[in-house]
């Protein structure tokens, strides 16, 4: 998936206690990336967030 490139740093998988301004920093981060870069970040990121949604309590499983 990372075409050669380097991957986004780890800190999309930081502790599940992250709230919305470490969010918002992390995208001001993705978005300052060139363009590659970015795209891999926000597939991290999506992946990231896609985990602990359906690692959550109470989340529904298909």
């Amino acid at each position: 998936m990372t075409g050669g490139l380097t991957p986004y740093p780890g800190a999309m998988d930081q502790p599940e206690n992250r709230d919305d301004s470490d969010l918002l920093s992390s995208l001001e981060v993705i978005e300052g990336q060139p363009l590659a870069s970015r795209a891999e970040a926000y597939e991290s990121l999506h992946d990231t967030l896609a985990r602990r949604l359906e690692s959550a309590p109470g989340a529904a499983h298909s």
